[in-house]
């Protein structure tokens, strides 16, 4: 699996994040246009700190000057892909393919064969292109989340 992406200006890399990443992270999670309208609250004073960082298999995807372009949280057991974030400029780009299969590869080097994603509702589609498989719905749990979210699974042997 290639953890890089080279496009005619930029080259991105798939990198562990660290604890200095704590702030650039939280602000692509409560600023992402994705979370705008009814689904504000559930990313209102949301912060990935560096505790979260230390304690999770957390990556960045980030270009030649060090920008980060999107992230994930890998949980390992039980294995859940507890967070994804692409920023809103850089969706499109390739970004989350490049993450989802990185997050494969670190998964089969922890010997999982799927892992579990709870999807932000817009977010399906994305998730099934890349090899994700529907697998049931996890109901709204009020007032932090007011909506049914998707439930799939990543198959861990597939490449995007």
């Amino acid at each position: 699996m290639r953890s890089i992406i080279t496009g005619r200006r930029r080259e991105v890399r798939v990198r562990r994040a660290v604890a200095r990443d704590a702030k650039r992270l939280t602000r692509l999670v409560t600023t992402s246009r994705a979370y705008e309208g009814p689904y504000a609250p559930m990313v209102e004073g949301y912060k990935v700190g560096p505790d979260y960082i230390e304690a999770h298999a957390v990556h960045v995807a980030v270009d030649d000057d060090g920008r980060v372009l999107g992230f994930y949280a890998l949980v390992l057991s039980p294995p859940e892909l507890d967070l994804m974030f692409v920023a809103d400029d850089a969706q499109g780009l390739g970004i989350g393919r490049l993450l989802v299969g990185h997050l494969r590869d670190e998964a089969r080097r922890a010997g999982l064969d799927r892992v579990r994603v709870v999807a932000h509702p817009p977010a399906e589609g994305f998730y099934r292109s890349v090899g994700a498989e529907r697998t049931g719905t996890v109901a709204a749990r009020p007032p932090a989340v007011m909506w049914d979210r998707p439930e799939l699974a990543i198959p861990v042997d597939v490449r995007s």
